[in-house]
């Protein structure tokens, strides 16, 4: 899933504070599952900004949506006949979530009220961490289902590098070397054969190296 984190709310409030009509939009999807901007986020923030300006004496309205998605024109649709009501929109969904709302919406400002982070997994409650970089070209059936990508802090597709040691990373003590977890994974699955094949240079043009990306599925196209 992809993993956000909240904004200050000090930087929300500079946002916004020009605004006397202010929607604030949630995500059912992945930010109601780290807790950053599903519908108990929207209500917390809308409640803080809420007292913030009554008791700086600025009236502003602040009202409350979660859409089940902000990715997908069907939901965004939703708020088309109440959009014009407000002068600015914090939207607590992913960074893609906050640009598909500004393209459906060109004439309203629209502010993140969420830092995206990355994609990852929860480990347990109040816990994410980074798994995956979306890089476009898969390799994990080679490396035992560990991503070198996104765990190694140099992306080394042929590890470990020199710098690792007893099983941890250089740049942190507590940090597994993910070449060891592969390493590890590998022997215990019976596949070190596998480890000794080099991967060839990575093609880059999949990953962000490329331009902003697109995936077409004529198949189900309407």
């Amino acid at each position: 899933m992809i993993v956000a984190d909240k904004k200050p709310i000090e930087e929300i409030i500079q946002q916004v504070e020009a605004y006397s009509n202010v929607l604030i939009l949630g995500c059912n999807e992945c930010v109601t599952v780290c807790e950053a901007g599903g519908k108990k986020e929207v209500g917390i923030l809308a409640s803080a900004l809420r007292m913030y300006f009554i008791n700086n004496g600025k009236d502003m309205r602040i009202d409350e949506i979660t859409l089940e998605r902000q990715c997908d024109h069907e939901y965004l649709e939703e708020i088309r006949d109440r959009i014009d009501k407000y002068d600015a929109v914090v939207s607590l969904a992913c960074g893609v979530g906050v640009q598909f709302m500004a393209e459906k919406y060109l004439s309203k400002p629209v502010f993140p009220g969420v830092n995206t982070c990355f994609l990852g997994v929860t480990e347990k409650r109040g816990l994410w961490t980074e798994r995956c970089q979306a890089c476009g070209q898969c390799i994990l059936a080679n490396t035992a289902g560990i991503c070198p990508v996104s765990r190694c802090a140099k992306r080394i597709l042929n590890g470990p590098c020199g710098g690792s040691s007893k099983g941890k990373c250089e740049i942190n003590k507590d940090l597994d070397c993910a070449w060891q977890l592969i390493v590890d994974r590998l022997k215990a699955l019976g596949r070190m054969d596998d480890y000794e094949k080099l991967f060839s240079t990575k093609d880059w043009s999949t990953d962000r190296a490329g331009g902003p990306r697109k995936v077409v599925r004529e198949d189900v196209q309407i």
